[in-house]
């Protein structure tokens, strides 16, 4: 029984109709519960509401079940160690955490004082949910294996737009406080000044009157365009070989002219 529960609850690993019904109900519960979280925000009538909230504790109850069972098939997942460590490495995976995390602020609001400051910011955590569709959407899924295989690259830009962030938050500061202190009061404001430019947002809640500034100003725009699309263009390049790699062997794949199954070269 834990086996066949673990093909039906594991993606790709067979494409049983049970695995496929499975999958696609989580992830339209997936959606439906998120939405839930974005309607409730309107102010509308008991009847509605009281539906929102069964569908919260259906949702709730359902990724209860699949969190527990994940846990019970995962020496399963993990073969090759014992049956704790199995479990204790899936606990501990990213998708794991994700799943827990979607589920607790169902759960901790019985413990807890109804009372207690924060609970809605809890009940905000249920927004996470969104991110277990990577695990039933291929295309979500794929994105994510290229984050990961790019991540050195990814973190290398990004760690550079933060240099360039905190240097220029300085520079704007000691070109700024003295001609307006109120709205350069500290470093924070200038960084606060510098992600709007590098964005090219552009509140317009603060900005340069000096020389310096302006022109410190306008060279840090054009630098912005070319310093967030390099993250970008990492993660595009990467889809792209992706796309490639997948057509490239999908070419290698014939198929046998007397039964029709596939035959891989």
């Amino acid at each position: 029984m834990k086996r066949s529960i673990f093909n039906i609850i594991e993606p790709d690993q067979t494409n049983s109709l049970a695995s496929c019904i499975f999958d696609r109900a989580i992830a339209t519960l997936i959606i439906l519960s998120v939405s839930v979280v974005f309607a409730a925000t309107f102010d509308l009538p008991k009847e509605v509401q009281g539906a929102f909230v069964w569908i919260e504790r259906v949702a709730s109850v359902v990724f209860t079940v699949e969190y527990l069972l994940r846990i019970w098939t995962a020496d399963l997942k993990y073969p090759g160690v014992s049956q704790f460590r199995a479990r204790l490495r899936y606990v501990s995976s990213g998708m794991a955490v994700i799943d827990l995390l979607a589920i607790l602020p169902f759960w901790l609001p019985m413990f807890l004082p109804g009372s207690l400051l924060g609970i809605r910011a809890i009940r905000l955590i249920r927004l996470l949910r969104i991110l277990k569709l990577n695990r039933y959407s291929e295309a979500m899924a794929g994105l994510g294996e290229v984050i990961k295989e790019k991540q050195r690259e990814i973190f290398g830009s990004f760690f550079f737009v933060g240099l360039l962030m905190l240097v220029s938050s300085l520079i704007i500061y000691a070109a700024e406080h003295d001609a307006q202190p109120n709205a350069f009061k500290n470093a924070f404001s200038g960084l606060w000044w510098t992600v709007a430019t590098l964005t090219t947002v552009g509140y317009g809640d603060i900005y340069p009157i000096t020389v310096i500034g302006r022109i410190f100003g306008a060279a840090l725009a054009l630098l912005g365009v070319a310093a967030v699309a390099v993250p970008t263009g990492i993660i595009s390049s990467g889809l792209i070989e992706r796309v490639s790699s997948r057509k490239a062997s999908e070419q290698k794949i014939s198929y046998c002219p007397h039964c029709g199954k596939r035959i891989c070269g």
